[in-house]
């Protein structure tokens, strides 16, 4: 029989809870939450829920009508959920006639600008989602892939027609496909018990004045302080946009969310500091390009999430590029900035470190992130990717509206 050794019995029970102690650690790492955004309002305009675009590219419609909306509510009136597929109806035909005009050289589609539901009310009127939803396809959400081939190709053959000449029946034939698929447009309609047609209803109930809204741009290839047409696709109907110096650009968002007024943004949501899921977009300042040796072969041996999350930032707020006017132009120039989503500022608020973030409604329903429906642009990330604003003349700081010569 062996003799019992109590020294090697400590010695395993130490080497033991030694082994225990690392895998506790270990566990522990492995669970414990990055440290994520923490967002603190600073200031929040008054706004009506988040809608769903769905499938279909009518953002511009979802977001100056949310621009509206919120105007609507500053100016003391009820909460309107106003008919976005009224607007693109009516966009759609005057776009086909212009198409057919100009021979088919013409940017034809789904798209528009953040002007184009400002002008449908001052030219059509308007009415509420309750009165024309645009679903009269089988759908209970805008899914407009069927429906915009079908006006591209009509349009198409019109344009091209064997006769050489155009009857007059094609624009009604035209407006029928949109019948077909949005519903008729009413000529007259009951809200709250009084009756109303799109132009009453606009000037008795929205009760707002197309001419007090202002556009602006910030790119250098034009004079500042001078109206320009922006040369982005989808300005169809040719808007001018007043072109404001970057640094005045923000400080026009900055005064107007500050005073009570949101903002019609549109932007560029194709970079991938923009993350919907994590309800954040920003520019981070690591740029591979410009990596070291050393840094590139650490970076080559991360996985593709530890890529992500050290890029993008998507863990926790990280160090922004420093954006000026020449880098913005530049992205223009280059086709690295495009015209393809529009939201609606509502909000300035800051990051656990003090960083200055805007609030945004987004037109992509209320599930996709943890923010129902809104999300957290970054300072560096307007300043790089805002194409364009629709805002109020009276949130225009005083010195800038008197460069613009604006009243």
């Amino acid at each position: 029989m062996k003799k019992f050794n109590l020294k090697k019995l400590i010695s395993l029970l130490f080497v033991s809870i030694l082994i225990l102690n690392a895998a506790a650690q270990e566990e522990k790492a492995d669970t414990t939450k990055p440290e994520g955004y923490k967002f603190t309002m600073v200031k929040q305009v008054k706004t009506t829920s988040a809608k769903n675009q769905s499938r279909s590219g009518t953002c511009w419609s979802f977001s100056t009508l949310s621009f509206i909306e919120s105007e609507m509510l500053r100016l003391g009136k009820d909460s309107v959920d106003l008919s976005e597929m009224f607007v693109v109806y009516h966009v759609y035909s005057d776009k086909a006639v212009k198409d057919v005009r100009m021979h088919g050289k013409f940017n034809f589609g789904g798209g528009g600008a953040v002007n184009d539901p400002i002008d449908v009310i001052l030219k059509y009127g308007i009415v509420p989602e309750s009165i024309y939803s645009g679903l009269n396809y089988g759908q209970d959400k805008h899914v407009h892939g069927e429906m915009d081939e079908v006006l591209k190709d009509y349009v198409d053959g019109v344009i091209k027609n064997k006769n050489k000449k155009l009857s007059t029946a094609w624009h009604n034939g035209f407006d029928g496909i949109l019948d077909a698929y949005l519903g008729e447009l009413p000529k007259t309609f009951t809200y709250k018990g009084k009756e109303y047609t799109p132009k009453t209803f606009a000037e008795k109930v929205v009760g707002i004045n197309p001419d007090d809204y202002v556009y602006i741009t910030s790119y250098s290839h034009h004079p500042f302080y001078k109206p320009f047409i922006l040369e982005v696709p989808d300005n169809w109907s040719y808007q001018s946009f007043y072109n404001l110096p970057l640094d005045e650009l923000e400080k026009v968002v900055d005064n107007a969310v500050n005073n009570g007024y949101s903002v019609g943004w549109a932007t560029d949501v194709s970079e991938k500091g923009f993350s919907s899921k994590n309800g954040v977009a920003v520019v981070p300042e690591k740029d591979i390009a410009n990596m070291s040796d050393n840094e590139r072969e650490k970076w080559e041996k991360l996985t593709k999430k530890e890529k992500n999350a050290q890029l993008y930032q998507f863990d926790k707020p990280g160090k922004e590029k420093v954006i000026t006017q020449d880098i913005r132009q530049k992205a223009f120039d280059d086709y690295e900035t495009t015209d393809d989503h529009g939201m609606q500022i509502a909000g300035i608020a800051e990051d656990q470190n003090g960083t200055k973030y805007y609030y945004v409604k987004n037109s992509w329903g209320t599930s996709y992130n943890d923010y129902n429906g809104f999300f957290y642009a970054s300072e560096s990330f307007v300043r790089y990717k805002t194409m364009s604003i629709i805002v109020h003349k009276d949130a225009l700081p005083k010195d800038i509206a008197k460069k613009l010569g604006i009243k």
